[in-house]
């Protein structure tokens, strides 16, 4: 079904982000309709009696005004994780290698001052191999010895 791991984590992605899209939908439409419904105002001459008679209202808005916080919570989460997952999947590039060569040692090599200066001055874009600097050993040792 999926060739690669970068498809099966885009589809997981996607399912995730369009999850928690469809809960954040499902919130909003739930407020908009508990907004939009008559509120009623409990009036009356005594005041336990109001209190008493308003105080079940209350509390169901309170749950309800809890689980919509709760659900918008969770979508926002979910939306989050899914874009996350989609950024961070794996890139699937080409990349062409190249055997290493053997480096052969060449008459003259190049020092480690000589190497040093190359290596300040602004490099050329080069078509073709890039140039491959061998220094022994035995130069590197003797050349710090020197400037020590």
């Amino acid at each position: 079904m999926f060739k690669t791991l970068r498809e099966k984590i885009t589809l997981s992605g996607m399912v995730v982000l369009g999850v928690g899209v469809a809960l954040l939908i499902f919130t909003f439409i739930s407020a908009y309709g508990f907004l939009a419904q008559g509120l009623s105002i409990a009036s009356s001459d005594d005041f336990v009696q109001t209190f008493g008679a308003a105080l079940a209202p209350l509390i169901a808005t309170c749950i309800r005004l809890m689980y919509l916080g709760v659900m918008g919570w969770v979508g926002s989460l979910l939306t989050i994780r899914g874009v996350t997952i989609l950024v961070h999947a794996p890139k699937t590039e080409v990349v062409a290698t190249v055997p290493a060569k053997m480096a052969t040692p060449q008459p003259q090599q190049k020092t480690v001052a000589t190497a040093k200066k190359a290596a300040l001055e602004p490099r050329k874009e080069q078509k073709g191999e890039p140039e491959v600097i061998v220094i022994p050993p035995e130069q590197v040792q003797k050349a710090d010895l020197q400037q020590s």
